[in-house]
């Protein structure tokens, strides 16, 4: 009986080691950011992994147009924030939040979402957002870039919560309530 006991003991072992690689492969493939910005009154904290294009078509290719996006790597990006504000024109309250994105070529749809999961996707893939979490949508215009941009960027100056990466950058405006 010790003997299996300590089989499956070893067995975890290199389970949880092989993870442990894992999670460290993509840590170092897409580093984490963390950022605090002055919003007027509000501290707003940001929180992501940034990927690089590295020669990639992003949005349209990697990312599907239409499709939920976690919106970096890894973890879901998160934005906290010590006061009311206002995204867009939707009220999001003091809190944290986890933010996903639905791509299109001309308007993405930018969501606020109550749940933080401990990681963006799925084993298959798939976006781990339980929309029944929603505090708030956004649709904002696409920018087009005159140069691609390799690391994702997002962050939360000039009264704007701007994300871009490729071609790409989209804003949604905040203020405070």
């Amino acid at each position: 009986m010790l003997k299996k006991v300590l089989i499956g003991l070893a067995v975890l072992a290199v389970i949880a080691f092989g993870v442990f690689q894992f999670m460290s492969n993509t840590k170092n493939a897409s580093p984490e950011v963390k950022q605090s910005y002055s919003v007027g009154a509000a501290k707003v904290d940001l929180f992501y992994c940034s990927p690089s294009k590295k020669g990639r078509d992003i949005f349209g290719g990697l990312l599907k147009f239409g499709e939920v996006w976690r919106t970096g790597a890894n973890e879901p990006t998160t934005i906290e924030t010590d006061k009311n504000i206002k995204v867009g024109d939707k009220s999001l309250p003091a809190g944290k939040y986890s933010i996903w994105t639905i791509p299109q070529k001309d308007s993405w749809t930018v969501i606020f979402n109550k749940e933080v999961p401990d990681w963006g996707v799925s084993w298959g893939g798939v976006a781990a957002r339980n929309d029944k979490e929603d505090v708030a949508q956004v649709v904002v215009p696409v920018e087009k870039l005159a140069d691609p941009q390799e690391k994702l960027s997002i962050d939360a100056n000039n009264n704007a919560l701007t994300i871009t990466w490729d071609m790409t950058k989209v804003s949604v405006p905040i203020v405070v309530e």
